[in-house]
């Protein structure tokens, strides 16, 4: 379906698409709602954003970067080089101290969210995936144990097998396989606390952080961040 031109210009109107009536109409107008690129990538932003709980939170994103790109290398490379050769012991502890950089800062991030009730205003779908995202995060360094090839886990795989067996995910999850766990680990499971992780940074992004308990209303913030220039 075509527009008519523009008896001055010749040229359709502006402002006017060729067709708003078909499905990617429908889905581009729902995103454009939902997902509006002034809350996406705000300029400004309230002055409690500036909490050491919201620092947390992108220390914990800074490391799960290097979390990423450290395994991405270790899974490229195979367990005989991080075993072996000096770089792949290098990248393998840069991984396991990355992990454990990820894991204290995101508790730190959500003990501070639980005691600040960052499930107020509207926000309790971010706080949720947040929860989720940690209990992901523990599968996944779970497995990551069971993936290292020493005693060590084979030592956890032997006395994990009978309590995950005892819950009834020994027929799917068979700790002691490390071919599945190896896959879980540098695979499914990645990507997964990956998307969740977009999913709650987008949820930040449009929903805002929560004020912090005691904090003047939102119009109230808007004055005070004006009035002292912050961004």
């Amino acid at each position: 379906m075509t527009v008519p031109p523009d008896e001055a210009s010749g040229t359709a109107p502006s402002g006017v698409d060729a067709d708003d009536s078909g499905w990617t109409a429908a889905i581009r107008g729902r995103l454009e709602r939902r997902l509006p690129l002034r809350e996406l990538l705000p300029t400004r932003q309230p002055y409690y954003v500036g909490s050491w709980v919201y620092v947390f939170g992108v220390i914990t994103l800074a490391a799960l970067v290097w979390v990423v790109l450290s395994g991405v290398t270790l899974s490229v490379e195979g367990p005989q080089w991080w075993h072996v050769s000096r770089e792949g012991r290098f990248v393998n502890g840069l991984h396991f101290w990355s992990v454990q950089l990820f894991f204290i800062f995101m508790v730190l991030h959500l003990w501070g969210q639980f005691w600040g009730a960052g499930w107020r205003d509207g926000r309790a779908g971010t706080w949720m995936v947040g929860v989720v995202i940690f209990a992901a995060s523990i599968v996944t360094a779970f497995t990551g144990y069971l993936a290292q090839q020493n005693l060590d886990a084979q030592w956890i795989a032997v006395n994990a097998k009978d309590a995950v067996n005892s819950t009834g995910f020994g027929a799917f999850f068979d700790v002691t396989n490390f071919g599945q766990m190896y896959g879980l680990h540098v695979m499914l499971l990645p990507i997964g606390v990956t998307l969740l992780v977009v999913i709650h940074v987008v949820q930040v992004r449009l929903r805002g952080v929560v004020r912090p308990l005691g904090a003047p209303p939102p119009e109230e913030d808007d004055d005070v961040t004006a009035a002292k220039g912050g961004h």
